[in-house]
């Protein structure tokens, strides 16, 4: 039995994951940013073992968040799932690239981590400067999870690290007439939490198989300079 912590998981491909998770035999730890919404997530899901609450566009709450999780003991596998659309660039960038980066650094390692990315992410910037701005986008946000994603492979050997593209899904987010089948959307997470077979490490999957991405993510100095660029804007280092 693996327990996982799945950030984002009130409602859509997070809640899916978490109660596809329970269904086999796991344990899961959910995660919602309110009181109310957590109270909705256990509704939703109540075999779950405990929802932690935390405002991921609040850097601060996001550090809180690590300390609760740490508390709460070590996981097997984490999924980076919560993530924003419809928002401004800087609750994008606090969102989607830096609350990712902030919980991998701080949460005590896990045996795998899955970090959400999108097909969109082929059409972002790969400049790691342009986080100090507020021009980040979601196809930017989706680039740096995927550079995240192969920079923990690389630095953390001793950890699964990947980035799975869902598709586009029929869930709040991708609206109700997203074409993707629902179920792969959330497959290749569950998948790479805890398959016994699910070893690989630094790819990006899209359905359980490995898909066209954008190469520069494999760059490792782009890697560092991103990493350092998290740095500068949160205060935190990358361990190891």
């Amino acid at each position: 039995m693996a327990k996982i912590f799945i950030t984002g998981s009130a409602d859509g491909l997070g809640q899916l994951a978490a109660e596809e998770l329970i269904k086999i035999g796991h344990q899961v730890v959910l995660h919602a940013r309110n009181r109310p919404r957590a109270e909705y997530a256990l509704s939703k899901v109540p075999e779950a073992e405990k929802v932690l609450i935390a405002d991921l566009s609040d850097p601060e709450e996001t550090k809180r968040l690590a300390e609760q999780a740490n508390a709460w003991g070590d996981f097997d596998a984490i999924i980076h799932n919560a993530g924003v659309y419809h928002a401004s660039s800087q609750e994008i960038l606090r969102v989607n690239t830096l609350a990712p980066f902030l919980l991998t650094c701080l949460i005590r390692k896990p045996g795998r981590l899955i970090y959400l990315s999108s097909g969109l992410h082929l059409s972002g910037d790969p400049d790691p400067d342009k986080l100090e701005t507020d021009r980040v986008s979601y196809s930017d946000s989706k680039l740096h999870d995927l550079i995240l994603a192969k920079a923990v492979a690389r630095k953390w050997p001793d950890v699964c690290s990947n980035a799975v593209n869902p598709g586009w899904v029929p869930t709040k987010m991708g609206g109700a007439g997203a074409p993707d089948d629902l179920q792969k959307g959330i497959d290749t997470q569950v998948w790479l939490a805890v398959d016994e077979q699910a070893t690989i490490s630094g790819r990006y999957l899209y359905h359980k198989k490995e898909a066209r991405y954008f190469g520069e993510a494999d760059r490792t100095g782009l890697q560092d300079r991103f990493l350092e660029r998290c740095e500068q804007i949160t205060g935190v280092r990358f361990p190891g």
